[in-house]
């Protein structure tokens, strides 16, 4: 799988960048966007949104919904290098709710260097995230693949259906690690991470579906198997936070206990509040609740996760549902080397070091 995202790569950036160039020129706005009522600034949206954007891009990330999204158009018997503008849906999608998480989340880096909005400001990150949103409805309304109408429609209403229901899942975030109780069940957590993670797996493997004409069954599969996978890659995630701040990963990006420091009640904190003695958890919940934490402190919630065996349950809970995602692979009954493909990534978006 890390050869295949290897491969692929270098071709999701070229379509990216055609779709959105480094430069911004009028030439491109008028193309783009239709003519202006009066008249552009390139210079502007050049600083405003393009440096931003390509910033954030070039830093790295593993561009694997763009891939699976590919590794989906490759199982359904079509050529994935026909499709590829449609790849960068997902991936645009994608890079745009970090852009708006880091500032909703007051974080401090991402991909190793700091978040964007230390760099060009709330205001600027905020709009580039949100303008990320949007951007990819035009490759639909380009129409690169000439697909008909009622299939381009499709998309669109999927698109929406499932952009809705990721403001669901990070609406329900900010409000828990706003709050200093941890009072969340595991199936309220489990349907945040289906909504705010799970939506963008849904994405790439509906409009894989959708673009290609699968019959409704075939989508319905692909999509479970795709928001299985992300929630179990969401917990992975978490996992990874910790260990990297325990020095047990690779350079992970991000600041040491970066999700104690924001107080985010992930599936480990809520297993280890339910499984410590009264005393242990409310002092958990303080720190999480506290609005600055020493590395001290930051060290001491992680050892309660690990006392309380935490970070192993939330691995076997991931691996549970990377199994349960295995399960709709047979569901699609697509051909051997595709089924491979994407039972291997179930493994891989769990048992990743970086």
């Amino acid at each position: 799988m890390r050869e295949t995202l290897a491969e692929w790569r270098p071709a999701i950036d070229d379509a990216i960048a055609d779709f959105l160039p480094r430069d911004v020129d009028t030439e491109y706005l008028e193309s783009f966007f239709g003519d202006p009522t009066y008249e552009y600034d390139p210079a502007g949206i050049q600083r405003a949104l393009s440096d931003p954007i390509w910033d954030l891009l070039d830093r790295g990330g593993k561009r694997w919904r763009a891939v699976l999204f590919l590794v989906f158009v490759d199982a359904f018997g079509e050529d994935p290098a026909e499709y590829l503008p449609y790849a960068c849906i997902p991936e645009i999608l994608h890079n745009g709710t970090i852009i708006v998480d880091d500032v909703e989340d007051e974080a401090s880096m991402r991909r190793g260097e700091p978040a964007l909005h230390h760099i060009y400001g709330e205001d600027v990150a905020l709009n580039a995230g949100n303008a990320m949103y949007f951007l990819p409805l035009k490759i639909l309304a380009r129409d690169p693949g000439n697909l008909p109408a009622e299939t381009r429609l499709a998309a669109y209403e999927m698109l929406i259906d499932e952009l809705n229901r990721t403001h669901l899942g990070q609406g329900m975030d900010i409000c828990w690690h706003n709050e200093r109780e941890v009072r969340v069940s595991l199936d309220e957590y489990l349907e945040m991470c289906a909504c705010k993670t799970g939506c963008l797996g849904r994405i790439v493997a509906r409009l894989a579906a959708i673009i290609t004409d699968q019959p409704e069954a075939v989508e319905r599969h692909a999509a479970a198997y795709a928001e299985l996978t992300s929630v179990a890659f969401q917990i992975g995630d978490d996992i990874l936070d910790v260990e990297h701040s325990l020095g047990r990963a690779g350079d992970f990006g991000k600041e040491f206990g970066n999700d104690v420091r924001e107080g985010k009640k992930t599936l480990m904190v809520i297993h280890a509040i339910e499984a410590s003695d009264p005393d242990d958890a409310n002092r958990l919940e303080e720190i999480l609740e506290a609005d600055t934490n020493t590395d001290e402190e930051v060290l001491e919630a992680l050892s309660m996760l690990e006392a309380t065996r935490s970070v192993e349950y939330a691995r076997e809970r991931a691996l549970g549902l990377a199994e349960q995602a295995r399960a709709h692979v047979d569901a699609l009954d697509v051909e051997s080397e595709a089924a491979e493909q994407l039972t291997e990534f179930t493994g891989f978006v769990v048992e990743r070091d970086v």
